[in-house]
């Protein structure tokens, strides 16, 4: 009965979340999830939003966002100091950020070996582990190592 009702799969996400399913977090669940995996920053977020007609404040997309990823329906990836992605993709990868276009890129997680990890303190494990690897354009790198080597 209810799987005629449109956007019944992401109501029933939200709800298997314990987040009540509001019409801004519904809309927003529809932008985040309805194109596949992604990355995207609040800012993204609200002005996709804003195309869609979809009338919501920059701060209730921030809002959003945290509780989505505090519910699990997404991973928060840090790039750099008050700068951060959400990825619809939860499972365990690695990150590639280009610093001048500002695109976040999946890595798959065999793509990247340690051959050693830090002892966790006693009462701790890791749990999981995070790469985000940051690339430049081969000029842009050139002409830093040249200026570090003057």
């Amino acid at each position: 009965m209810n799987s005629n009702r449109p956007y019944t799969e992401l109501i029933d996400q939200l709800k298997a979340a314990d987040l009540r399913p509001t019409r801004q977090r519904l809309a927003l669940a529809r932008l985040l999830f309805a194109k596949g995996d992604r990355h995207v920053s609040a800012e993204q977020l609200h002005a996709e939003a804003m195309d869609a007609q979809v009338s919501v404040s920059l701060a209730t997309v921030y809002n959003t966002l945290h509780q989505f990823h505090n519910a699990g329906l997404l991973r928060e990836v840090l790039v750099e100091a008050g700068r951060s992605y959400f990825d619809t993709n939860v499972g365990d990868h690695h990150h590639i950020f280009d610093e001048k276009t500002g695109e976040l890129m999946d890595i798959p997680n065999e793509a990247i070996t340690f051959s050693r990890l830090p002892d966790a303190p006693e009462g701790k494990r890791i749990s999981r582990i995070e790469v985000v690897v940051h690339m430049v354009d081969a000029e842009d790198q050139k002409a830093t190592f040249s200026e570090a080597a003057e």
